[in-house]
């Protein structure tokens, strides 16, 4: 679990996906408004987006984070929210890019994301080791070095 806290500090974007009304997956990109990983994530939206109207009718989602050298996948539930202060609380200048007129906004809405399960992939020792550890990979015919581990939350 600290493993896992640890990588989701690393991350600013995520993708939320949702099940739309025919059963379709849809992914959203959405903004990770917190450093620290409890086994929840929490997400400023529009009221009006496709990921609301999906989650009004099926909450099971999925939560996917990736980087250069890592990579997270977290399976659960979400749900809107309706928390003021724990929206002034999160409200940050990166999210004024989609929402100008700031927490106020009536199209502003919260989501929080509880996960029952995650699992990653990680790389030792970042973006040059990645390089380093795929290039000897195709030198000597070995697998790719990296850390992979399942976490039921």
């Amino acid at each position: 679990m600290a493993k896992l806290a640890r990588l989701l500090r690393g991350f600013d974007f995520a993708m939320l996906t949702t099940i739309d009304e025919e059963g379709a997956l849809v992914g959203h990109p959405m903004t990770v408004q917190e450093a620290e990983f409890d086994g929840d994530l929490w997400f400023i939206v529009g009221q009006d987006s496709s990921a609301v109207h999906h989650l009004a009718r099926e909450r099971t989602v999925g939560v996917t984070l990736s980087s250069n050298d890592s990579w997270v996948s977290l399976a659960g539930t979400a749900a809107v929210v309706d928390d003021h202060a724990k929206l002034e609380e999160l409200w940050n200048s990166r999210v004024e890019a989609w929402f100008p007129d700031g927490p106020a906004d009536p199209n502003v809405g919260l989501v929080k994301f509880s996960a029952d399960s995650a699992e990653y992939w990680d790389t030792p020792g970042g973006k040059v080791a990645s390089v380093l550890s795929f290039v000897k990979s195709k030198v000597t015919g070995e697998a790719l070095e990296g850390e992979n581990e399942k976490i039921e939350l």
